[in-house]
């Protein structure tokens, strides 16, 4: 049963003290893989070391809650590591228009750069769109890429398919698990099989299970169990498609099964 966690900060400090014994509760759940997406210049090498050292693949971006500490030459040192061949997808980059104090103007033409990036260096890329599905829709458009994964995705239905038009995947994580999030689990029920994938986004975004915790690997199996139901489908046929989902448009992540 091969899982991908798509979106997985196993960088971050929550994860310092029990990373390997977590690791190996996901692993042996079914998980197989994991993107870990780092989200600052100044995380690149930390990201790249814990993917290193879990066998997993790493995303690098810029994001936007951390815009006030981006530079121009942050944006070289993200240019830098890619052509080096470090990451499988640029990101975790987008726009977050739910924070206060973010300028939007900044926001996208940091995004729109990271973009260009991922244009010129073939690679998806891994957005964090959060009450700014539109806008962001509005720079792929602007700034044509390969497509990439939808962290949280949690926009209506149009937005999913003008989304997936671009070959983008969504993806599906904790808030699915609540019963009280129907509209993000008609979606996951309703969209197309070919357009989704799992995450935790550990340590953020707990499942209904897992409140007041940091958030991990280990759930993901579940969560994929939740997502099955929301279908009526086999947990193993649903891993199999999100496992194919995110080789398709992650073209060099590494192959686990």
């Amino acid at each position: 049963m091969p899982l991908i966690d798509t979106h997985l900060h196993f960088d971050a400090p929550e994860f310092a003290a029990d990373a390997a014994q977590r690791w190996a509760l996901a692993r042996a759940g079914g998980v197989a893989h994991a993107i870990v997406p780092a989200v600052a210049a100044g995380s690149f090498d930390r990201a790249i070391g814990v993917a290193a050292a879990f066998g997993m693949d790493v995303a690098l971006g810029l994001h936007p809650l951390y815009l006030a500490s981006h530079t121009a030459e942050h944006l070289h040192v993200l240019e830098q590591y890619l052509a080096q061949g470090r990451a499988v997808a640029v990101g975790e980059c987008g726009l977050d228009f739910y924070v206060p104090g973010l300028d939007a103007q900044q926001q996208e033409a940091l995004l729109l750069a990271q973009l260009k990036l991922a244009r010129r260096f073939d690679l998806p890329v891994i957005l964090h769109v959060r009450r700014s599905q539109d806008r962001v829709l509005k720079c792929l458009r602007q700034v044509r890429v390969r497509g990439g994964l939808v962290h949280a995705f949690n926009g209506s239905a149009q937005q999913a398919h003008a989304f997936i038009d671009l070959g983008f995947c969504l993806g599906f994580g904790g808030a699915m698990t609540y019963q009280g999030s129907q509209r993000i689990r008609r979606l996951a029920a309703s969209l197309p099989l070919s357009a989704l994938v799992l995450e935790t986004d550990g340590p953020d975004m707990a499942p209904e299970w897992g409140q007041g915790v940091p958030n991990g690997p280990e759930n993901l199996p579940r969560i994929a169990e939740v997502l099955a139901g929301l279908r009526g489908m086999p947990l193993a046929e649903l891993a199999e498609a999100t496992y194919q989902n995110v080789c398709r448009v992650v073209p060099a992540l590494r192959r686990v099964v």
